[in-house]
Order: structure tokens, then C-alpha cells, then sequence
């Protein structure tokens, strides 16, 4: 049976269809890299560099010239608009629905012809696109002639996660169109895991010369001389893996994440952009106390293509996005085979090797030497806002910010304050002055010592700023505090003042109307006095006093 691949990217859709013994006729992309990642992996099938809007639109002669006749039709129209992780779900769906209409458009002319051979046709996208895929279409939706309806959703169309079809993902994606049931071939915990992927493959920069059996399809086993863009390390420097850690872990509100990854699951959703620093970086340990970022090889595996699939992107970051913008191959191959199994069609009982197209340039990354990355120093006006690390109890924490400065001309203030949750509906901040009488008796003098102990590497304002703007580096050899070395010996002060069930213990205050855990009454008043004596000196704000502590300025 043929198919056409609209959408096609770096091949991920048709592989599968490639491995089920489909013929290929068809593929489409508007980004080069992608169409030359196709090409190179499938010679031989008429793929071309041009816009799926623009094809949409052909009069009725040049689309039929171009867009050849299918018994399959297969399309991914690009995801960012519709995913979680772009801007919350909150991007301007637009261009993602005119690209989804599109393809239905093609799908309509195709499906509703004189002579139509078309039999099946699937569209795959991130879940939360279902909600902006109607369930029917009109001619006139489409805007071409004819009097029919394009029903978009058959019984099998839903979600489906690829880690249930073998894939070493946990990747949820929807599946709608007309196509039959998909036969589930892992449980849950039969799943195949992010460390079968990465014993298979093996250490990147293993100077030993062995075989690599393929974790996905065992019947292919090459040497690991000739798998590509495996044999290099991109290690993380510790500003970059301690920053993910840290919105990985200390996100209280959208729940902890594994650092590094847990090699025990499937691997976490692979995403198109190769993050470092940020709470969906993909990041695995390396050697003792040091990080690193998975090599193409290991994501292109943990997304299921086979090892000798080739990236023909000149850099990382282009090879990268070729990978995580595409359909894993072990679902697609699952739709195929459900569409050969319907029509009686044998399915090939091995792995087919890929014949790649030699005339076609190919930058392999085996042997490049990536240096660490330096960080640099933040602009002098940069803001901040972070809480005490690993200190949320309740939904409570307690945060130290520059928001309240006058960055216009560089006046800056820094400011403690009592956040309550996230959200339109449940965020609360609250402004109050806490006094030590609010606080455990036993607790008060240990915390009168530390604040006028810390009182002698307390900046002013300005140089607490200025501070900030630094490297970590350049903080650590002038020995100064920053906001984070600040937060983080708040917190073990904390930890070594009360003990875990303490910290927790709730507390009744200014006449029950807050009742708070005590970790977060005792980081309020330290905050709160610790801002009060680095207002009072030098270059202070004006509207900060240097107090006592325990006394309270509103009483």
C-alpha cells in the first residue's frame, strides 16, 4: 500500500511505515533540514521542500500533478501552538489551526474525489490540539467545493502513549482520522526503560571497540564505530545543573521532578529544544557529582529510531529538534501494522537496514570535543524573585525579591514577602510585620545570634545588587553573598534550629488570624530583619531602618 507523509519532518512517521513494508511515495516538509534528514534515510521516495498551506490551496490540475494518489495518508502538522510547555498551553493557537486545516483540506480533495483510492488517514498532534480539531468538517469549513462532511474521529481515534507501543518514551500524543485499532503491545511495567536505552548503548566516550545490539530492534547490531552522533559528552556546568535542580525540585506547586533523570522509567517526553537550565531539561548523571545533557544518539533511541538512522542537521541543536519534533517510530509502526493486518498484508519478520543516500552531506558529531559553559554575569538591572529553597510548607513560602526597585535609574530595593499558592484563583501574598514574640520561646535567642552574626557579610542594597549581577564564581573568590548564598544559609540555619516535625508544627498568630508552620514565621523575621539592616547601610533605600530584633515597628 503507498503513503503519502505530509508534515513528513525527519522521517519519524514514515519509518514506521518503511519497517511495516509500505511503499513511500510522498513526503513534504518546509524546513531543509528536515527534508534532507528524509531524503538521506530514504532515497528514493519524491520528498520536496515546499509550504502544506500553499499545496492546500493548488487549483484542482497541479495539486493532482503534485500530490500523487495514496491508499495511506500520514501528517504531524507542527505542535508548538497546542503544547503544554509553550507558554503554558496559553500561545496563539492560529498558525496551529490553519496548518491542521490544511492538512484536512489535502485529506478532503484526496478522500472525496472521483476514483478515490484513499482508505486511511491519520493525523498525529500533542493532546491538548484535540481540543481545537472539530469532529466534523463541511466542504465550506475547508473552503473547497463539494457537498460532504470529513469526519475527523473514528472509534480508535484518542490519546496514545508510545511507551505502550515500545517505545522508550513516556510521550502522549493524539491520534485522530480513520484508521483501525492499535494493538498494544507493552504494559506499563512492561515499558522499555531510559536505562535499557542507555546500557545498550553503552559509555559515549568508551574507547573499546565493541558491537551495539539496538535496545528497540535487536536483529540490528552494528559496531559502535559506526554509530553516529554518539561519542561525545556534553557536560553541564555547575551553574547550568544546579539552576535545573532547583526548578525541578523546589517547585512545590507543580510537584517534584527527578534530577537527574530516573533511568528506572521510560524517558521523559523528548522535546525539540535541547534545554540545560531549565525544569524540562533531559539531564543525566555523569561521573560523581557532575551532569551532562543525552547525546542525539540516546534521545533518537530513547524516541525509538533504529541506530542506523542518520540526522543531517549541521549542529547539535539543529539534529536535536530533528529528533524531538518527531513521531516515534514504534507507534507509527504500530498504525501500520494494524492497517496491514486489516488488509491481510505480510509484515516483514525483521529490521530492514536503512540504504542511505551517499550523494547527500553528513556531519557526524562522534569525536567533538564541547567545552563546559562559562556563566556569565546577569545585566545590572536584572530582577529577582526566589523563595528559601526547599522551604514549602502548606503552600506557604517565603520569598526575597528586587521587584519593588526603580530599575529606570537604577534605585534598588529588596523586599521579604509571604506568598500563599499559585494561581488566579488561590495566590495570596500577605504583608505583616513579624515579631519574635510570635516565635517559639527556645527559638528566639538562637536567632537574635545568627542574624547579628550574619549582620557582618550583609550588604547594602546596591552592592547586594550588584552582587547578584556577578558570576557565582566571582561571588565565591570576593566572598560576598548573593540573593541565592543568602536564601540557601537562611534555609540551613532553619534546618539546624528546629527539626523536620517543627518546622511544620503549625502556629496561631496576631490573634489567630494566621495560622502558619513555624519554618515559615522564623524565614518571614529573618528576612524581614536581615532586609532591614542591609536597607541601613550604605546606599540603602531611604525607607529601610536598621532595627533591633523582636521589636515591632507597627506595635
Amino acid at each position: 500500500m503507498r503513503v503519502a507523509d505530509f508534515f513528513c519532518g525527519g522521517g519519524g512517521f514514515s519509518e514506521g511505515f518503511r519497517q511495516a513494508g509500505f511503499d513511500l511515495v510522498f513526503a513534504v516538509d518546509k524546513w531543509k533540514p528536515a527534508v534532507m534528514t528524509y531524503k538521506g534515510n530514504k532515497p528514493g521516495v519524491n520528498v520536496i521542500l515546499d509550504d502544506i498551506i500553499r499545496i492546500s490551496n493548488l487549483g484542482d490540475e497541479e495539486f493532482e500533478n503534485l500530490v500523487p494518489d495514496s491508499e495511506v495518508i500520514i501528517g504531524s502538522p507542527p505542535c508548538q501552538a497546542f503544547s503544554q510547555s509553550n507558554k503554558s498551553g496559553n500561545a496563539d493557537k492560529t498558525i496551529g489551526i490553519q496548518l491542521i486545516e490544511a492538512y484536512l483540506r489535502i485529506i478532503a480533495r484526496k478522500k472525496f474525489k472521483k476514483n478515490s483510492v484513499l482508505k486511511y488517514w491519520v493525523l498525529e498532534n500533542v493532546p491538548n490540539s484535540q481540543k481545537y480539531i472539530k469532529k466534523e468538517y463541511s466542504a465550506k469549513d475547508l473552503g473547497v467545493e463539494g457537498d460532504f462532511i470529513l469526519h475527523t474521529r473514528n472509534n480508535n481515534s484518542g490519546i496514545y502513549n508510545a511507551k505502550n507501543f515500545g517505545a522508550p518514551t513516556n510521550r502522549k500524543r493524539f491520534l485522530c482520522g480513520d484508521f483501525p485499532e492499535l494493538e498494544i503491545t507493552h504494559s506499563d511495567e512492561e515499558a522499555v526503560t531510559l536505562k535499557a536505552v542507555l546500557d545498550s548503548l553503552g559509555d559515549p566516550l568508551a574507547k573499546t571497540k565493541s558491537d551495539i545490539c539496538d535496545v528497540n530492534y535487536p536483529d540490528l547490531i552494528l559496531p559502535s564505530t559506526e554509530i553516529t552522533d554518539f561519542h561525545y559528552i556534553r557536560e553541564l556546568a555547575p551553574f547550568e545543573w544546579k539552576t535545573a535542580k532547583r526548578l525541578k525540585q523546589d517547585k512545590g506547586y507543580m510537584g517534584k521532578m527527578a534530577f537527574p533523570e530516573n533511568e528506572n522509567n521510560p524517558a521523559r517526553t523528548v522535546m525539540a529544544t535541547m534545554s540545560s537550565s531549565s525544569r524540562e531539561a533531559m539531564i543525566l548523571r555523569y561521573q560523581e557529582d557532575r551532569y551532562r545533557l543525552p547525546t542525539v544518539r540516546e534521545v533518537a533511541s530513547m524516541m525509538s529510531f533504529p541506530i542506523d538512522y542518520r540526522f543531517y542537521g549541521n549542529t547539535m541543536g539543529i539534529k536535536h529538534t530533528l529528533v524531538g519534533n518527531a513521531v516515534p517510530p514504534k507507534l507509527s509502526y504500530a498504525i501500520a501494522k494494524s492497517i496491514a493486518r486489516e488488509n491481510g498484508l505480510d509484515v516483514p519478520n525483521k529490521y530492514i537496514p536503512i540504504q542511505h543516500d551517499s550523494d547527500i552531506k553528513f556531519v557526524n558529531l562522534n569525536g567533538v570535543i564541547l567545552s563546559i559553559n562559562q556563566e556569565k554575569p546577569r545585566r545590572e538591572v536584572a530582577k529577582f524573585k526566589y523563595h528559601i529553597p526547599y522551604l514549602i510548607l502548606n503552600s506557604y513560602r517565603v520569598e526575597l525579591t528586587n521587584y519593588h526597585s526603580d530599575f529606570t535609574n537604577n534605585k534598588f530595593c529588596w523586599d521579604a514577602e509571604l506568598h500563599y499558592s499559585q494561581g488566579k484563583k488561590r495566590a495570596a501574598v500577605y504583608d505583616f510585620e513579624v515579631s519574635l514574640d510570635m516565635i517559639d520561646e527556645k527559638f528566639r535567642k538562637p536567632i537574635i545570634r545568627y542574624i547579628n552574626k550574619i549582620d557582618k557579610k550583609l550588604l547594602s542594597f546596591d552592592e547586594f545588587q550588584k552582587a547578584y549581577c556577578k558570576t557565582e564564581r566571582q561571588r565565591q573568590e570576593s566572598g560576598e553573598l548573593g540573593p541565592f548564598e543568602l536564601l540557601d544559609d537562611v534555609r540551613n540555619f532553619i534546618c539546624s534550629l528546629m527539626s523536620p516535625l517543627e518546622m511544620k508544627d503549625k502556629k496561631s498568630i496576631i490573634n489567630g488570624l494566621y495560622e502558619l508552620p513555624n519554618a515559615i514565621i522564623v524565614g518571614y523575621y529573618l528576612l524581614q530583619h536581615i532586609i532591614k539592616k542591609m536597607g541601613g547601610k550604605d546606599n540603602g533605600c531611604a525607607n529601610k531602618e536598621t532595627e533591633t530584633p523582636g521589636v515591632d515597628k507597627k506595635g
